[in-house]
């Protein structure tokens, strides 16, 4: 993994873009201290969201239903208080 300094990034931007298109990961610092990584994205997977896939993941753990069941009032407003609220013991 190369790090370079967030002024050698600036100035080396398109050079650092075709070394990550290639697979390579880039660490940028600034004072020393690693503030970003340089990574190439990553091929989506047709459209995203693969309900088969997600489907299987929950089968393997022993999870027969993703929720159990969704509260008629979940979407509703909150009251205007509701975080200055003490929790309920």
């Amino acid at each position: 993994m190369t790090t370079v300094t967030i002024t050698q990034a600036k100035r080396r931007l398109a050079e650092l873009a075709d070394r990550v298109s290639t697979g390579e990961r880039i660490t940028v610092t600034r004072d020393g201290e690693p503030v970003l990584e340089m990574v190439a994205p990553q091929p989506s997977r047709k459209g995203g969201y693969d309900p088969d896939a997600m489907k299987r993941f929950l089968e393997t753990r022993g999870v027969s239903q993703f929720f159990s069941r969704v509260a008629d009032d979940f979407d509703d407003p909150l009251p205007e208080d509701f975080l200055l609220r003490p929790l309920p013991e």
